[in-house]
């Protein structure tokens, strides 16, 4: 059954009609081809015919990183989750300008990019958090790769080889970088790994997008 929203997309932007045939994702079940039975102004229902792929297992990597401009944003979260990204945690800074985040929008489009992408699971959009909070409540056994902007810090193609098989994060500071005394608390944790991502100076989404391709790599998604 599909809800108000999703029964209009699928009926005035995708134009189907009863009968028509679909095909179907929750993030546990695998895909399903289904067929409408009906699709009316506020639902519509599908019958599923059968699974045409089984659930696929996706890497675990966390997406943090210090929220930045509408549109941007919303590029962010689309491009993390066509890359694979399985949480999206926007964290607030010393240096962060973007105070506000609509994480409905971000969850819109992560289930959109996931769509468009053939993937069969949305990431997790969390809700906005301090970055203080965000360490002092951080999992045993998830390493944290932070990129260090000040030129310091191991290879992220490094790191992420070194970290094959271990669960992990990738945390992406604003534009105006991390506070000195936010530096100061990162290099004290044992989980922090401070990683560098080349000798150029990249906008905070380009650095968001770039270092996220470099873990798949490295730790074999695209192999």
């Amino acid at each position: 059954m599909l809800d108000a929203p999703q029964a209009h997309y699928v009926q005035h932007v995708m134009r189907c009609r009863e009968g028509d045939g679909a095909l179907l994702f929750n993030g546990r079940d695998g895909e399903w081809r289904a067929e409408f039975r009906h699709i009316g102004k506020k639902s519509a229902e599908l019958r599923l015919l059968e699974q045409t792929q089984p659930q696929k297992t996706e890497p675990d990597i966390w997406l943090a990183f210090a929220p930045i401009k509408h549109g941007r944003i919303d590029f962010l979260a689309e491009k993390a989750t066509e890359l694979g990204a399985s949480a999206l945690i926007p964290v607030i800074t010393a240096h962060t300008i973007v105070s506000r985040v609509n994480t409905e929008r971000l969850q819109a489009n992560a289930v959109e990019a996931a769509e468009q992408s053939e993937r069969l699971s949305v990431p997790e959009v969390r809700e906005p958090v301090r970055l203080e909070n965000l360490l002092g409540a951080w999992p045993d056994g998830r390493l944290l790769f932070v990129g260090d902007e000040r030129g310091g810090g191991v290879p992220i193609v490094q790191a992420a080889a070194e970290a094959k098989g271990t669960p992990v994060a990738l945390l992406i500071g604003p534009e105006g970088g991390f506070s000195a005394a936010e530096f100061e608390i990162l290099e004290r944790l044992p989980y922090i790994r401070r990683v560098g991502l080349g000798p150029r100076v990249l906008r905070a989404d380009t650095a968001a997008l770039a270092a996220l391709a470099c873990l798949q790599a490295a730790r074999g998604d695209w192999g």
